[in-house]
């Protein structure tokens, strides 16, 4: 302890540092925790190859995909399996934005039989929505209720489109791992907030005697 100090912490400042640690160890423990569930995903993503035919009219565009550092969107379309009756969600890939959000691109989808490889995932990522979300362009896509809306019947799964087709949307995904480890990163971040509020309590709780 440094020559005519004396530890004082004031009370006020302790209950700072009480509440910031304690939210920053909070949202670190959160954002480890998503991590954990990408991780995961990412595991028991499945690679399947089907059979069937696209129904143009029931695309949705997911809002704010960025690609390469320009906005756009993901295209979604259901894929009428063959033989069956049964749809799945296909996330064909994405496409940039228009110069309005009132014009959305217009996007070719291939006609007749054609062939999807790609992975099987769960679903899409959910986000805090303030409204309900309808119309061609949406935040996020929920299964449940989106095959409520159309009638369509619905496999529980989306498949990330990796095969090639005639349509010009983009499909060079980023590694499933990848969003675990920017998640990694902000618990990083919010452990280290947590502890400099510890450490700054401790340095301005010494006065001079």
């Amino acid at each position: 302890m440094p020559a005519g100090y004396s530890f004082r912490p004031r009370l006020w400042a302790l209950a700072l540092a009480l509440a910031a640690c304690a939210a920053g160890i909070a949202l670190g423990n959160w954002q480890r925790g998503r991590a954990a569930e990408k991780l995961e995903r990412a595991e028991r993503a499945e690679r399947v190859a089907l059979e069937g035919e696209f129904v143009p009219r029931y695309t949705i565009f997911l809002d704010n995909k960025v690609h390469r550092g320009r906005a756009g969107y993901e295209v979604i379309t259901p894929l009428r399996l063959r033989g069956s009756a049964s749809h799945v969600l296909v996330n064909r890939g994405w496409v940039a934005a228009g110069a309005t959000r009132e014009a959305l691109p217009v996007v070719p989808t291939p006609e007749g039989q054609v062939r999807i490889e790609g992975l099987a995932l769960e679903g899409f990522a959910k986000v805090l929505r303030l409204e309900k979300s309808t119309g061609r362009l949406r935040q996020t896509l929920e299964l449940e209720a989106y095959a409520a809306e159309t009638g369509l019947k619905l496999e529980p799964r989306v498949i990330e489109q990796h095969s090639a087709l005639p349509d010009g949307l983009a499909r060079d995904w980023p590694p499933r791992e990848a969003g675990a480890q920017k998640n990694q990163a902000y618990a990083l971040q919010w452990y280290s907030l947590a502890g400099l509020a510890l450490v700054l309590f401790l340095v301005l709780s010494f006065r001079k005697a």
